[in-house]
């Protein structure tokens, strides 16, 4: 990206000045370097996002924005119902609340190292995974609508999972407002057999060991320290959410005249918060919320069951779960007073500071975990919410490391095999069933996944706690 057309607001902070029908600025968050590496899409992107109606403050980036479709991913942006604010289906994105959830395991590297072969083919054999994986749950049409309304909440009074669980999961594992009524069948049809899978592309499930720690006070805060194994879980609502996104996409490009809207780009669509599509769409990307909240659950069900039978005294407990494709109605001070907004987060997880009300009781002086998914065969961060962030980014932060070369570019250079080759050289053990995902997912088509949590940390976003190595994958 040339940064001469940007304004530098400081070393980590970067400023695209309102112009045209822009109206608020740009804000983009990087290094000097990441921001060089930055597509010129991105900044176009940004641009676009700051002339939707009813945008408050900025059109936010996160250090590891790229391009996307409408949005960019790494983008955030609110938006007030009272001042004609949207909703965009292209702010939220496909994936509906993909996000990263962790488990304590009481483990160390010692007690794993003996049976991690053993113990990758138990997760990979009863995981599924890959595109279009199918599960052992079948829901009927009540049954779906149930899961949809109740999120983990559902999946744990199912036996998938204890309460406990809840406390450690945004909106207590239930997102409220949900209509399944507003989900076409279709994509219902399309989860119907896969509750409890991973699916594709960058979607994985690690065993990793907590190498580094940063931030000693809030570690322990959070229940980690060095040498601990962690396993982590990142997926989303699979085919549900993808469909729901596909469908209210077309709407409210469709629709758009109708409610006066110009759109700077059709990928930009979106309706106004209180209009029927707006509310519809609200309806049906609640109940993806709660469907990703339960396929992490079940997940990390089966995930206890293969412990239990390989390392029985593993104890997983989960540490915390944050979604980073979502769109919440949260309170924010503008001006000085408080507003409702409806935060769009694409590709960016919710990092609220210390003191915030929504936090679970022991995260309350901490901050929220912001746990930042890496790239296979690179390492994967935990950091806390940060004081003041709220003025910053609306409390966010980034999601994961960002691609650096789109899927086909990683494919012609890698191939799978020899991805999965190397990584077993540094003692990390990879199972797939395509050897094409991994050459896509490969880890040098993404970017520094260090630096990037470098500059969240530099920029106030989120303070660094731990640093965790990857030791098994299962990946889509």
């Amino acid at each position: 990206m040339d940064t001469s057309i940007l304004t530098r607001v400081s070393e980590f902070e970067w400023r695209i000045e309102p112009e045209g029908d822009m109206r608020v600025p740009g804000i983009i968050f990087a290094s000097e370097d990441l921001i060089q590496d930055m597509d010129d899409k991105v900044r176009e992107q940004v641009t676009n996002v700051a002339k939707l109606p009813g945008i408050i403050k900025a059109s936010y980036a996160m250090p590891d924005a790229h391009w996307g479709y409408g949005f960019p991913i790494g983008g955030v942006a609110a938006f007030d119902a009272e001042a004609d604010g949207v909703i965009s289906a292209g702010g939220v994105g496909f994936d509906i609340s993909c996000g990263v959830r962790a488990l304590h395991t009481g483990l160390h590297r010692a007690d794993i190292e003996p049976v991690k072969e053993r113990l990758a083919d138990a997760l990979y054999h009863t995981i599924p995974v890959g595109i279009g994986s199918h599960g052992d749950i079948h829901l009927d049409e009540p049954g779906m609508d149930a899961m949809l309304t109740g999120g983990a909440q559902w999946a744990v009074g199912r036996g998938w999972g204890d309460s406990a669980d809840l406390e450690r999961i945004e909106e207590h594992g239930c997102m409220a407002g949900a209509k399944p009524a507003a989900v076409s069948a279709h994509a219902k049809k399309r989860q119907r057999n896969e509750m409890g899978t991973l699916g594709s592309g960058n979607h994985y499930l690690e065993v990793q060991e907590v190498s580094e720690i940063f931030d000693p006070a809030t570690a322990r805060t959070f229940g980690i320290a060095s040498g601990d194994m962690i396993v982590s879980i990142h997926c989303g609502s699979r085919g549900l959410g993808h469909q729901i996104g596909t469908e209210f996409l077309k709407t409210m490009v469709l629709r758009a005249p109708e409610y006066g809207i110009t759109l700077p780009d059709r990928e930009l669509a979106c309706a106004p918060i209180k209009s029927e599509t707006g509310q519809t769409y609200l309806g049906a990307m609640r109940a993806a919320i709660n469907c990703a909240f339960a396929n992490r659950q079940i997940i990390t069900h089966l995930t206890r069951q293969v412990f239990a039978k390989i390392l029985p005294e593993a104890t997983l407990t989960l540490l915390y779960d944050v979604s980073h494709n979502t769109c919440k109605v949260e309170e924010h001070i503008i001006d000085g007073q408080p507003r409702r907004l409806y935060v769009h987060r694409k590709g960016a997880t919710r990092a609220f500071g210390p003191g915030h009300p929504d936090l679970p009781t022991a995260f309350r002086e901490s901050g929220q975990p912001v746990l930042i998914g890496g790239s296979m065969g690179t390492a994967s961060h935990v950091l806390a919410g940060n004081p003041g962030n709220e003025s910053l980014s609306f409390s966010s932060a980034c999601h994961g490391a960002g691609r650096a070369m789109s899927r086909r570019k990683a494919y012609k250079i890698w191939k799978g095999r020899q991805v999965i080759d190397n990584l077993y050289e540094q003692g990390i053990i990879i199972r797939s069933p395509s050897s094409r995902g991994v050459a896509e997912e490969a880890p040098g088509a993404y970017k520094d996944v260090n630096a990037v949590v470098n500059a969240a940390d530099k920029a106030g976003l989120a303070r660094k706690v731990a640093l965790l190595k990857p030791v098994v994958c299962i990946k889509g």
